[in-house]
């Protein structure tokens, strides 16, 4: 009988020490880290490697419910899994664990919470988007070219050389050469071969 603590962070620039200080508090006598994988990801071979390690009578320890998992239905699974298995499990942030109803009861509130939480971020993420959009901006990564090398590329095509010439002389690949070309109202019949459907 041990406790086994899984940590994890979204982004490799984050810390893990203040999860495995906590978990180590706990009692946690290995910690399985998940560096750089967000909760919306089912791939995460750490948790995989913690879940296969785990054995009747160990608790699984976290930091918080949502280093678990951010999805409601996943969260669940799992501790309906190590609960089948004869595994308990304990969350040190809220307090929470699987042993008794009534510790069963508030995990399945907090995971709904948890999953709200998720939810209301991604509703604002699409309303920025949309508004942002509304505003003649769209999201992702600036574009490589700039609207004077489209004009440019445009000039260069029609001179005769190839796209491989232009994305040369851009430094950008072909395809962004294509891209911007087949997009640019001024000639709506460039489109990449490998592109046309």
């Amino acid at each position: 009988m041990a406790a086994i603590g899984y940590a994890r962070v979204s982004t490799v620039d984050q810390d893990p020490q203040l999860q495995l200080d906590a978990l180590a508090t706990a009692g946690a006598l290995r910690v399985f880290t998940d560096l750089g994988v967000s909760g919306a990801k089912a791939d995460r071979p750490q948790l995989a490697a913690c879940l296969d390690h785990l054995r009747t009578g160990d608790t699984l320890v976290v930091w918080k419910l949502d280093r678990l998992g951010r999805d409601t239905r996943h969260v669940l699974d799992v501790i309906s899994d190590l609960t089948a298995r004869g595994v308990t499990f304990a969350s040190v942030t809220e307090g929470l664990h699987t042993e008794g109803p009534m510790g069963k009861a508030m995990l399945t509130i907090m995971a709904a919470f948890a999953q709200l939480e998720r939810d209301i971020m991604l509703e604002r993420t699409r309303a920025g988007l949309v508004a942002a959009a509304a505003k003649g901006r769209r999201g992702g990564r600036p574009s490589k070219v700039a609207a004077a090398d489209v004009v440019r590329a445009r000039d260069l095509l029609s001179k005769g050389l190839t796209a491989d010439e232009i994305a040369k002389m851009l430094g950008v690949s072909r395809a962004t050469v294509y891209r911007h070309l087949r997009d640019s109202p001024a000639e709506p019949s460039l489109v990449h071969p490998e592109a046309a459907p």
